[in-house]
């Protein structure tokens, strides 16, 4: 089988981490095609050298902008490149705008499409992520889902059980195959920070980024915080941190650059507790035994509430601290989801090897 595999942000080249080498040791002739979404050093350069992730076959440079000029170019590159390697199948990951954007190109030339992380859902439609997800599934072929919940949602979606494929987290499975590569990895050191002595946060979700009375909520609240914040800073979050007050040399928050796959891992496994707005955090939380506050409206993560390692509050300074409190109080032994564990890649091979199932009329 001829595969191409779309990327093109920092959750997908994670995902793909382990799943490349389990593809190639298959006899699956796997390339990678880099749409160019996170394009600088810092967001995409350094996780496939953290994860060595084989090189690109291609790199589509589209870089930045709305959500409909960077779907759009991507997926016209992407036309043209599918059209001239004709794959046996497209494989697109997550939820990102090169996720959508691959499985709209592949489908438009009557390629079969793979989607990784199908089925995952928010409720929330003013979420570009659920929009992208719910059209990506349509599209698919064969759907690889990470949790049950996932595999009910497609389900009642009317999706055909026999598209569906309950493989497990494949983000579950980079954190265990790297775990050991970080285990004397100190990195909170770097930033005069000790283990078990700080809240780790990140925030660059446009629910929040965008209104300025949430991030001034969220500000309050990590100004408030009971230990001193690390806040690796994704670069369209800085200029709103820095609108609600928080810029580097804050009192209490530590503003810093975006780090690496291996040295975001380090500080998750070494923090007291984590707040976040990101998908892959959470999921990297609960792996880790880090108790979690996630900041959202909503979340397509239900399974890391279930097993109480996350709490979801609003960007209101009261709940966050709130939430915050909890998690500092909670004990670090919820167990893990089901299929969250190192088989993920191979169940992935499995339901390759059982054939695709073509949408109708292809």
């Amino acid at each position: 089988m001829r595969l191409i595999v779309v990327v093109g942000a920092r959750p997908n080249f994670i995902k793909v981490g382990p799943l490349m080498p389990a593809l190639l040791e298959a006899g699956v002739d796997a390339r990678i095609v880099h749409t160019g979404q996170h394009y600088d050093t810092g967001m995409s350069g350094v996780f496939f050298e953290d994860l060595e992730i084989p090189e690109p076959a291609w790199n589509l440079d589209v870089g930045s902008g709305t959500h409909a000029v960077q779907t759009g170019t991507a997926m016209m590159r992407l036309e043209e490149l599918f059209g001239s390697e004709r794959p046996d199948a497209v494989m697109v990951v997550g939820d990102v705008n090169s996720t959508l954007a691959g499985a709209l190109a592949a489908v438009k030339l009557n390629i079969p499409v793979l989607h990784l992380e199908a089925g995952l859902r928010s409720g929330d439609m003013s979420m570009p992520e659920e929009v992208n997800r719910l059209v990506t599934d349509q599209l698919s072929s064969m759907l690889l889902a990470p949790t049950q919940d996932a595999v009910v949602s497609l389900e009642r979606e009317g999706t055909a059980r026999a598209r569906v494929h309950f493989v497990g987290n494949i983000m579950a499975e980079s954190v265990l195959k790297n775990l050991d590569r970080v285990a004397d990895r100190v990195v909170c050191d770097r930033y005069g920070l000790e283990t078990g002595g700080y809240v780790l946060v990140t925030v660059h979700r446009p629910e929040n980024t965008d209104h300025p009375d949430r991030m001034a909520d969220i500000a309050a609240a990590l100004r408030e915080a009971p230990l001193p914040v690390l806040l690796p800073a994704h670069p369209r979050t800085r200029p709103s941190l820095a609108a609600a007050g928080i810029a580097e040399g804050t009192s209490n928050v530590h503003v810093v650059d975006a780090v690496g796959y291996l040295d975001m891992l380090a500080l998750e496994c070494d923090a007291a507790a984590i707040v976040t707005d990101s998908g892959g955090v959470q999921e990297e939380a609960c792996m880790v035994k880090t108790p979690c506050v996630t900041v959202r409206r909503s979340t397509e993560r239900w399974v890391t509430l279930e097993v109480q390692a996350n709490r979801l509050v609003a960007a209101e300074r009261e709940a966050i601290l709130d939430g915050l409190a909890a998690a500092l109080d909670s004990k670090r032994s919820w167990p893990r989801p089901p299929r969250w564990d190192e088989l993920v890649s191979a169940r992935v091979v499995k339901a390759l090897d059982k054939g695709i199932e073509p949408l109708a009329g292809c």
